[in-house]
């Protein structure tokens, strides 16, 4: 059984790679413009997110994960309205919203910060997981060698050689998410039939269940990017490309809580950043071996994006002042203390806080264009309400205990 398992997942890992390199789709503007927020929604929090929903929400965790992808729909709607805006009004806005998306920016910067931090530390962790020196001390000794790696390589040569890893590191992932999908839904077929699906309590409820969600909002962040492509697409394919990454990565999301939740018993686990790997045994052998990979190689590139991107928006917002070079050793810092202080879960509650406040401005931005606009005016008090959702998920979201 457990060859037939392997052989399965082998199977539908390779089948997406060569959808993924299909010429027709990989040249397709609209993929390739959809591919940059995809991979960031799913990225990261696809590792996280299942055992910690899993352990913490029992069979309401697909309710958790739907209340969490419409959360992010939301964001998400003021975000393509404001793309729209933007693109039309150009230099006419007035000089208020023009401060608040001044703001927006720098909190995004901020959250490049811990971002950064999350994905390095998750690489740590799953660097080790397979090997003998599998503890906390050893992961964070890997992912701070990484963190001076990437100031290093930054300070001295830039990113370019480095970014070229990403689309690389997207196919990988997304072709290994499709195998540990098709192996999760034949494990929960076979113990449906067996009638040995698990309807576990949650362990968490009320309040505390809600601000732990709140917590895990940037596991289902990355929809944002679209905003930002806009020397390489136009208005309506960032709006496009944020529709159809969050539509896939939602149906994505909702298959694998759907399948992990109901088949494998979270008590019998311990719940740690590398949670899945022991989960994944369970219903593949190969299992382990790959997500390894595709954490190692999604984990790297999404951190050099991500510190890329804070250099240059640093270095954009000071006008200079700031060099990129400067903001790439001002993040290292402060990963490196978010690592030697903090552990993993607290991390992504942290960066969590920090997107839901760039959120909260850019819902904001949404609400004061909306009521600008006699057309879109009914639209203010909703991304007016959207706007405080951000401001009360920055303030009370909480990490796993």
């Amino acid at each position: 059984m457990p060859g037939m398992q392997n052989a399965l997942v082998l199977l539908a890992t390779l089948a997406v790679a060569a959808l993924l390199v299909y010429p027709r789709l990989a040249r397709a503007p609209t993929w390739r413009a959809t591919i940059t927020p995809l991979a960031s929604i799913i990225g990261s929090g696809f590792l996280v997110l299942g055992p910690i929903l899993d352990a913490s929400y029992g069979m309401y965790a697909p309710l958790v994960m739907a209340a969490l992808c419409a959360v992010a729909w939301a964001f998400g709607s003021a975000i393509r309205f404001n793309i729209e805006v933007i693109d039309r009004e150009v230099d006419k806005r007035p000089e208020l919203e023009v401060r608040v998306e001044t703001l927006a920016s720098w909190a995004l910067a901020f959250a490049y910060f811990i971002s950064v931090a999350y994905y390095l530390n998750l690489f740590g962790a799953f660097g080790v997981s397979l090997t003998p020196v599998n503890d906390d001390l050893h992961a964070k000794m890997l992912t701070s060698g990484v963190l001076l790696l990437i100031l290093a390589v930054g300070w001295t040569r830039g990113f370019k050689a480095l970014e070229r890893m990403e689309q690389v590191s997207v196919g990988i992932k997304l072709a290994i998410i499709g195998g540990l999908l098709v192996g999760l839904g034949c494990f929960f077929f076979r113990q449906a039939g067996a009638g040995e699906l698990v309807l576990d309590p949650p362990a968490l409820t009320g309040w505390a269940g809600i601000t732990l969600a709140f917590g895990l909002i940037v596991t289902v962040q990355g929809f944002e990017t679209s905003r930002y492509l806009g020397a390489s697409y136009s208005t309506g394919m960032r709006i496009r490309s944020m529709l159809w990454a969050q539509g896939i990565s939602t149906l994505i999301y909702m298959i694998y809580i759907g399948f992990l939740s109901f088949a494998l018993p979270p008590k019998a686990l311990a719940l740690d950043e590398t949670a899945i790997i022991t989960m994944m045994e369970i219903v593949a052998p190969i299992l382990p071996v790959l997500l390894v990979a595709a954490a190692l190689s999604a984990q790297f590139s999404a951190a050099v994006a991500d510190t890329s991107g804070s250099g240059g928006l640093i270095s954009e917002l000071t006008r200079g002042t700031v060099p990129a070079r400067m903001a790439y050793a001002l993040l290292v810092g402060v990963g490196l203390l978010l690592t030697w202080s903090l552990d993993v879960f607290q991390i992504i509650s942290f960066a969590s806080r920090a997107f839901a406040l760039y959120y909260a401005l850019q819902a904001l931005i949404a609400a004061a264009a909306a009521w600008r606009s006699a057309g879109h005016r009914r639209r203010a008090p909703a991304y007016l309400a959207l706007s405080l959702l951000g401001v009360l998920i920055a303030v009370f979201g909480t990490s796993v205990e």
